[in-house]
């Protein structure tokens, strides 16, 4: 049985990942159907590896690696037997490095109101990437409020995370080098063609091997939530240049919480949820805490303390899955969860989920998932988002062994 439920995953896979890695065509996309915020992250350095080829512990680079890159691969923070292939070659899955945008009316032809999308918030420039696009791309190089970013999504572990693109006063602009580490995305840059870990945004081969990017807080929410809290947002579209599917699923069932993970292969998850489980992580000062969604969608609402920063988590319904149907956004209901400070102008504030609504007890003001106050003394207010990011717990497990797993107090 587990084998069989398995195996229609595996084999959509192959030919994805098939597909992905032949020549790419001109674009023929199926018709539609009918001020600067403070940034709060905690991003610790690696340091580089640097092995003595005489030694027998000294490893070669991974197979074709040379062939393909011009990586310095004396230079490695990791064990290369971590690397595995993923199937298609370097840029084999397409960046997208020139991104056209559309209106939010332009972008309703397309998009179902309950599609996953990654919001940027950069000043007043509001940003909204469909992973129904990401999906095929994996990485969008792209400028938001002036600030060069980097926004990104790997399907087999989840994880939509945005970093700042400029090391050492150098603008980088990355692609896919076809490689995964723990079933994460490897990317690469290609000033320097130094490797990076999409899971921590590290440097782990090459000349910025120790490196550190720097994280931007990027929600993933349902496409309803980003245009009615950005009315004047821009949208990535699917004019991107290649022949898609946007909109399809090419990772049906991955998500079954009783699956495996796929192409995983690296250290025992702990056992305290199933591998393929959905968590909200955030880490701050040196404390990494996970919430899980199925907690998170019987609570709504978490205050809590992640190092030194005070937290809240809030949880709406109405985001589809991505990884679920071969249609997005028939895909099931996983909810959004977004994480804010819970300091407001010195003031800390203390939130209940209360008749349906989000509310804080000092006030008594009502909030959105997406952090405003919509109504009470503190109407229009924003709360500063965090840097966290949506992980499967085999995922974040992986890189962050450590991690507290949130547990309501009574």
């Amino acid at each position: 049985m587990y084998i069989k439920k398995l195996f229609p995953v595996f084999l959509f896979l192959t030919l994805v990942l098939s597909a992905c890695a032949t020549a790419v065509s001109p674009v023929d996309t199926p018709e539609p159907a009918t001020p600067e915020e403070d940034v709060i992250t905690d991003t610790p350095e690696m340091e580089p590896v640097i092995p003595d080829s005489d030694t027998p512990d000294s490893q070669p680079p991974p197979r074709g690696a040379e062939r393909e890159f011009s990586t310095d691969f004396s230079v490695h923070s990791i064990p290369y037997d971590e690397i595995l292939s993923g199937g298609p070659p370097k840029d084999g899955i397409p960046s997208i490095d020139d991104p056209v945008f559309v209106s939010i009316d332009e972008a309703d032809e397309w998009l179902r109101p309950v599609e996953p999308v990654i919001q940027m918030l950069v000043g007043d420039d509001a940003r909204a990437y469909p992973i129904q696009i990401l999906t095929w791309h994996e990485i969008v190089n792209d400028t938001v409020g002036g600030v060069p970013v980097v926004v990104t999504f790997c399907p087999l572990c989840n994880t939509g995370i945005a970093f700042e693109r400029t090391v050492d006063d150098l603008v980088l602009d990355f692609g896919t080098t076809g490689r995964l580490r723990f079933s994460n995305l490897i990317m690469y840059d290609r000033q320097t063609e130094t490797w990076w870990q999409q899971a921590t945004g590290e440097g782990i081969v090459g000349e910025f091997t120790g490196h550190q990017l720097e994280f931007v807080p990027a929600a993933m929410v349902s496409w309803e939530e980003f245009k009615q809290a950005n009315p004047d947002g821009i949208v990535l579209s699917r004019d991107t240049g290649f022949n898609r599917s946007y909109g399809r699923n090419p990772y049906i069932g991955y998500d079954d919480v009783n699956n495996p993970p796929f192409l995983f292969q690296g250290p025992e998850t702990p056992d305290e949820l199933p591998p393929v489980a959905r968590v909200l992580a955030l880490e701050f000062d040196g404390e990494a805490a996970a919430y899980p969604y199925v907690l998170l969608s019987e609570e709504f609402v978490v205050n809590d303390r992640v190092g030194d920063q005070e937290v809240v988590v809030f949880w709406a319904p109405g985001q589809a899955s991505a990884l679920d149907t071969q249609i997005i956004a028939e895909g099931q209901d996983v909810g959004s969860a977004v994480a804010y400070s819970r300091l407001l102008d010195d003031q800390l504030l203390t939130f209940d989920h209360d008749g349906g609504v989000i509310i804080d007890q000092e006030t008594g003001s009502t909030w959105n998932i997406l952090g405003r106050a919509v109504d009470g003394p503190l109407a229009g207010e924003q709360l500063t988002e965090v840097v966290s990011v949506n992980h499967f717990w085999f995922s974040w497990a992986a890189f962050r062994p450590e991690t507290r797993i949130y547990q309501p107090s009574n």
